[in-house]
């Protein structure tokens, strides 16, 4: 039987996790402005059916710098921050060479990237559940 303060804690847990997504989306839609507005006054073409990789590699990027404002605010260490980064670009990594081999496409790529992402950060909040409130 679950007690009270057990299902506190994971809501608490859920929550943060929740707050993390919408970090990495407001991370996402920003930078992802910023860097493609930059690149087009530059006069430089950048499309994620051109270059998938590129694409991935930034949305990783885009999403961690995001998450990483968000876990330094709410007083995590620079390690756990790491850590989730880490979890942003595995599946980016992951998914470059099966790019290279035509294994898959690049909307297939940009799928599975956000796919893999979120139970790979809940597998890293569940190893530190203490610091996320469980």
């Amino acid at each position: 039987m679950r007690t009270r303060q057990g299902t506190t804690n994971w809501w608490h847990f859920a929550r943060h996790y929740l707050e993390m997504v919408v970090a990495m989306v407001v991370g996402m839609l920003v930078l992802g402005t910023v860097t493609h507005g930059v690149l087009t006054l530059m006069g430089v073409e950048f499309s994620a059916a051109r270059h998938p990789e590129l694409a991935l590699l930034e949305m990783a990027f885009d999403m961690s710098v995001g998450m990483t404002v968000w876990m330094r605010l709410r007083g995590h260490s620079w390690p756990s921050a790491l850590e989730m980064c880490g979890a942003m670009f595995a599946p980016a990594l992951a998914l470059v060479p099966l790019l290279r081999l035509d294994m898959i496409g690049p909307d297939s790529s940009m799928l599975l990237e956000h796919v893999l992402m979120l139970p790979l950060m809940f597998l890293v909040m569940l190893r530190r559940r203490h610091e996320y409130g469980a």
